[in-house]
């Protein structure tokens, strides 16, 4: 699971482009990753890793290592999917924001009761894919539920915006996306400000970083 082995910034941005596929109930169902938001350690203050007692029952995926399904429960209705990142013991994960549907498009339509809008969201992609809980802690290599390398995306195609839906670190260029996509969620994203990361995280955006700032103010 090298791949997997990177600080989260970077999974989150090379994450786009990959197929993300389930196997539930004997049915396949597959889609195209194209928004990603990352999400660091205890360093980060949005980060479900930043809290006094470190490691719980609920973030314990997020140790687990790279290539760990992390899956929680939020608003009391729905889940959402991460994939963890980096070393064992080192927490970060990449929240997958949206999907463009692939395989399967029926079933997820019967599973979301509507034929629009089937993974534009993580609670979304979650319900169409028929991912919860019982997923968590799952080593992504195969079913029930597994990640596919694709074709990376055109360099120029690919915008960098703040986080959507946190009220802390929201500007911190972590949001990853195809401009332009349909497909993308629909929460409004803030403009990224490199200037609101700590010290120990300007290596985000240094000169020559793969991973450059979007002046795009397109929604999440």
């Amino acid at each position: 699971m090298e791949r997997f082995a990177v600080p989260a910034p970077t999974l989150a941005r090379r994450m786009l482009g990959w197929r993300l596929v389930s196997e539930v109930g004997g049915v396949r169902t597959s889609g195209r990753v194209i928004e990603t938001e990352a999400y660091l350690g205890p360093e980060d203050p949005a980060s479900h890793a930043a809290t006094r007692k470190g490691r719980t029952d609920r973030n314990a995926s997020m140790f687990e290592g790279g290539g760990t399904a992390y899956l929680y429960f939020t608003y009391g209705m729905h889940w959402c999917f991460n994939v963890a990142a980096g070393a064992p013991g080192e927490p970060g994960a990449v929240l997958v924001r949206a999907l463009e549907p692939l395989e399967g498009r029926e079933v997820m339509e019967a599973r979301r009761g509507r034929s629009r809008d089937l993974t534009s969201g993580p609670a979304r992609l979650c319900q169409a894919l028929g991912l919860d809980g019982t997923h968590d802690g799952h080593r992504l290599e195969g079913p029930p539920l597994w990640i596919e390398e694709g074709d990376a995306p055109d360099e120029r195609r690919i915008g960098v915006s703040g986080r959507v839906g946190i009220r802390k670190a929201r500007r911190w260029p972590l949001r990853f996306f195809l401009e332009g996509h349909p497909d993308l969620s629909g929460g409004k994203a803030p403009p990224s400000d490199p200037r609101t990361l700590p010290a120990e995280l300007h290596w985000i955006h240094r000169p020559g970083s793969s991973i450059r700032r979007s002046t795009s103010t397109e929604s999440a």
